[in-house]
């Protein structure tokens, strides 16, 4: 996993503007995946951020980067926690809200679609999502949105410009440390 694939999915929660960016990598051994999912936590751990596999298939793992502060913040959102508890998720503890989603990863083969409040999407256009994936959508862009278009079209536009800002900088030898911005 390089960092350029890093900056391309994860820029604006390396900036500091999201929750957590979900993202595949190839790989020709799973320990060569695990020791590179290591390298990263060592480095964006002090950070404040932390790097997950989700799950293995044969040859890709579906990683989780994500800040753990900007997580508990966002699952603590009383439209996110109705939404949670509507699914059976331990509301009130983040940890165990990410624990729950692994398991329901891992073992079911479609994707739960609570999974957009971990990614730091507004809880109105992931109720809207559930309710109906065709119905209500005001506009397409990071994700499908059925509340508050014109909020949405800002924050898609701040992070294509992060990332475009990030990619730069990559290019020019600024390292995946000095680029994540760093918690408190």
């Amino acid at each position: 996993m390089s960092d350029r694939h890093i900056v391309e999915n994860c820029s604006p929660v390396l900036a500091g503007l999201k929750a957590g960016s979900l993202f595949s990598v190839e790989y020709r051994e799973r320990k060569d995946i695990d020791e590179d999912i290591r390298r990263v936590n060592r480095i964006l751990v002090k950070k404040g951020l932390r790097a997950l596999p989700m799950r293995y298939g044969k040859r890709r793992t579906l990683i989780y980067l994500y800040r753990p502060d900007r997580l508990r913040k966002d699952l603590s959102v009383p439209a996110a926690i109705k939404i949670l508890e509507e699914k059976g998720y331990p509301v009130n503890d983040e940890i165990r809200c990410l624990s729950s989603l692994l398991k329901r990863i891992r073992s079911q083969e479609d994707f739960p679609h609570e999974i957009g409040l971990f990614l730091g999407y507004p809880p109105e256009d992931v109720s809207g999502f559930m309710r109906s994936p065709y119905e209500g959508v005001k506009c397409v862009g990071c994700w499908k949105v059925y509340g508050n278009r014109e909020e949405a079209e800002k924050t898609f536009s701040r992070y294509r410009k992060c990332t475009e800002i990030y990619r730069k900088a990559l290019e020019r030898g600024r390292t995946l440390e000095e680029l994540t911005i760093g918690t408190g």
